[in-house]
């Protein structure tokens, strides 16, 4: 059984959101949802989410999943939100303890933030198997551009993250902390062994000038097209071309707002005594390209 798939696009920072659901009347899980933030006053609305919400409705879904495919640098998730307003569960790769620790000590974050997971309802491992009402569903883990990157395969769609972006844009960067771009190679070449017409689904388009944003490509086009990757690409050749490129890449506008909510499943940070929850900015510990 394949999934029926609407997908949303977040103009502010390129970002792709899906809702996936089997039927009208049916079931549905939201992958990778954006909170609105605005980094100038640091406040956050849901705009975005509630657009989500407004389909489910429409639809009459009821949701049990929302899907993070790996915790993002490039936009605040609304998975708390969506969460508190659907009962649904909020899952993640295991990965993320280890992202979880490594922030606590950049950000140097209370004592009480658990580095284990608990924020989250579930945490996926490698070939672990879920449902969304009658549609069954896998994980694929593929790391490389983070230590905790998933794919989600559901039936004849597969929800990819940040491993690749449309064939004409390539694939992501590895430089992050925990990532490594020998590792997104294999990943990536362990996505190209799915079927040829296996529908990805992005979270990410950065189109050049004079196409739209795109949400959706296939297998063989990634395989075919990829300017990455396409054709008989070895790993040395591909790891020396993503360390070259990463190097030049400027750190992402909102890394140090989203990763300190990420980790978190989507909470901000607990109200400190003057009942003001803040962000923190570690100075001069991030720059270009890392």
């Amino acid at each position: 059984m394949n999934p029926l798939v609407e997908s949303f696009y977040d103009l502010a920072t390129s970002t792709f959101s899906h809702v996936v659901y089997d039927r009208d009347g049916g079931h549905a899980a939201i992958v990778d949802p954006v909170m609105d933030y605005d980094p100038a006053t640091a406040r956050t609305s849901f705009d975005s989410a509630q657009r989500l919400l407004d389909l489910v409705g429409q639809h009459r879904l009821a949701v049990d999943w929302i899907l993070e495919t790996h915790a993002h640098a490039d936009h605040l998730t609304a998975a708390a939100w969506l969460r508190e307003r659907t009962g649904a569960k909020v899952a993640i790769g295991r990965g993320i303890t280890g992202v979880q620790e490594r922030f606590k000590a950049v950000f140097n974050l209370e004592d009480e933030f658990a580095a284990d997971g608990r924020q989250f309802d579930r945490l996926f491992d490698e070939g672990d198997t879920f449902a969304i009402g009658d549609l069954p569903g896998r994980v694929v883990a593929t790391p490389g551009h983070t230590g905790d990157s998933l794919t989600y395969v559901v039936g004849n769609a597969a929800f990819v993250g940040d491993t690749v972006f449309a064939p004409d844009t390539g694939t992501a960067r590895a430089d992050f902390p925990g990532g490594d771009a020998a590792t997104l190679y294999r990943s990536i070449r362990r996505l190209f062994e799915l079927p040829d017409d296996t529908r990805v689904f992005l979270c990410h388009d950065y189109p050049p000038d004079g196409r739209e944003a795109r949400a959706e490509t296939t297998i063989a086009a990634q395989r075919e097209r990829n300017v990455h990757l396409a054709g008989n690409v070895g790993e040395d050749a591909y790891v020396r071309m993503r360390n070259e490129r990463d190097a030049g890449l400027a750190a992402p506008k909102l890394i140090l707002p989203a990763l300190q909510v990420n980790i978190r499943g989507g909470e901000l940070p607990p109200p400190e005594a003057n009942g003001v929850r803040y962000l923190r900015l570690p100075v001069n510990r991030f720059g270009g390209g890392s």
